[in-house]
């Protein structure tokens, strides 16, 4: 029989709570959302900015809670025979468990930062620990103030390797989160002109990306990215809190080196030096970005006790996560044509690396490569110089068609050639409407936006109107 996530005694213990009504003995698990709540779990009834999780409390215990985690001053207005953990404030409560999560696991534990590559980085890392050991990682993207204490409240005791992600968008926010975490690794995938809105400068971004090294257990290692301008910033700050620092790239000297790789459309081939061992690894995703990650993965793995040779091995199996690069094919009348979501987010870092992406594609006879580009945001004053800037990467890429939505890449539609004018909007809906009759037999299109820019909708409806199927995995 499988042990419980957490005894309910342990857990009331741990976050200073309550126990109110015939609360259940232990739970199997936690959440926040009173829709996916599975029975035996514990509900946080978390105070969102939009939402109170309180409202949610009774939904929570008719499908089956053990007991919901709720505030003491909020019991009056609450079922008067539910089953309940009473506590000063929910959130902190769970910031509490987590804590103690941390500290009940002898688990190897990694953290994950950067500008670009976050996620795809700390979800490869998981698949390849995973040929290592019982590994317990962060969903989706909870890097947050509730998604990093979550995620670690969440993790069994007998976990061997832990796997988190950790972002941010003003200076401050990563400090404690790493230091609830407690990583044996750090790793900072890359710095960019990310959230300009809120920094001074790229210098800046660095430094707190760099806070994540202040929460590394003693004998700790951080894994940098040794090509970019501002990686002195982070080594620096690494050897500062006490870390050894580890460089990746393509630089001569580096402690993790990529010798050569073959950037194919579906997948690439790397050959690599990693911490002095030469390795090559066959990479189930495309991309040059994605191979160097590459580098931060395998040398995070090693740093971690893992094979490398097994790691290295198991990276074939890496395939796009949602709006990251995932491919589909499109059923058109006289054809397919290809379509590569790349909707979840953007910042001029990732959607370069979109577009050189899109160049390494091989469009079928007579198609072409089309670009649909939404506004990236949070960029500041610096914003449309940022946007038009993307005139030169998509001459590289040889892209024959750009499609554009939002006022800010209005800045790149008037840096544009003639030839490579589809068509602009304002807003992705004034966008969505006519695509579908642009794209013929044999073309491959992009997609890729801020948030914000709301290009998802664009991806659903290509998806829909052409009947597109995910196109099959590499064996």
């Amino acid at each position: 029989m499988t042990a419980p996530l957490w005894t309910l005694d342990a857990l009331a213990t741990a976050m200073a709570g309550r126990v109110v009504g015939p609360a259940g003995a232990a739970a199997t698990g936690i959440s926040i959302d009173s829709r996916t709540i599975q029975p035996g779990e514990a509900f946080f009834a978390i105070k969102g900015d939009l939402h109170d999780g309180h409202d949610f409390v009774a939904k929570a215990l008719e499908r089956g809670a053990a007991f919901a985690v709720v505030a003491e001053a909020r019991l009056a207005d609450l079922p008067s025979d539910g089953r309940y953990v009473a506590v000063d404030d929910v959130l902190a409560a769970l910031v509490r468990l987590g804590i103690a999560a941390r500290a009940r696991t002898a688990a190897r534990i990694v953290a994950v930062t950067g500008s670009v590559g976050k996620t795809s980085t700390k979800e490869a890392l998981a698949m390849v620990l995973r040929e290592h050991g019982r590994v317990h990682a962060s969903v989706a993207s909870f890097n947050n103030h509730w998604g990093v204490p979550l995620t670690l409240a969440r993790m069994p005791a007998d976990t061997e390797f832990g796997v988190f992600e950790i972002g941010m968008n003003h200076a401050g926010e990563i400090t404690p989160l790493t230091g609830m975490v407690r990583p044996h690794v750090a790793v900072v995938t890359t710095v960019a002109p990310v959230h300009l809105e809120f920094f001074a400068s790229v210098d800046e971004i660095a430094a707190a990306k760099a806070e994540i090294f202040s929460g590394l257990e003693p004998g700790g290692h951080a894994v940098v990215n040794g090509d970019i301008p501002t990686a002195p910033i982070l080594i620096e700050t690494a050897r500062r809190c006490g870390a050894t620092v580890h460089r990746f790239g393509e630089g001569e000297g580096l402690e993790s080196r990529l010798l050569t790789v073959d950037l194919r459309p579906d997948a690439s081939t790397l050959t690599a030096s990693i911490l002095g061992r030469t390795v090559t690894a066959e990479i189930g995703a495309p991309g040059r970005h994605i191979a160097m990650n590459a580098l931060a993965i395998l040398t995070a793995a090693v740093l971690l006790g893992a094979d490398l040779d097994r790691s290295a091995a198991a990276l074939v199996g890496l395939a796009p996560p949602k709006g990251r690069g995932a491919r589909f094919t499109l059923a058109l009348p006289d054809g397919t044509a290809t379509l590569i979501d790349e909707s979840y987010n953007a910042n001029p870092a990732s959607m370069r690396a979109a577009i050189a992406l899109l160049g390494q594609s091989r469009p079928g006879p007579g198609g072409r490569r089309i670009a649909v580009l939404g506004d990236m945001r949070e960029l500041g004053p610096t914003g449309a110089e940022l946007h038009a800037a993307l005139a030169g990467p998509l001459a590289e890429a040889g892209v024959d068609r750009a499609y554009l939505c939002g006022p800010l890449m209005h800045a790149l539609w008037q840096a544009l050639p003639d030839p490579l004018h589809g068509a602009y909007a304002e807003t992705s809906a004034g966008l969505e409407p006519n695509l579908p009759g642009e794209i013929r037999a044999g073309d491959v299109v992009m997609v890729k936006g801020s948030l914000g820019s709301r290009m998802i909708p664009i991806v659903d409806a290509l998806k829909a109107r052409f009947a597109a199927q995910t196109e099959p995995e590499r064996a």
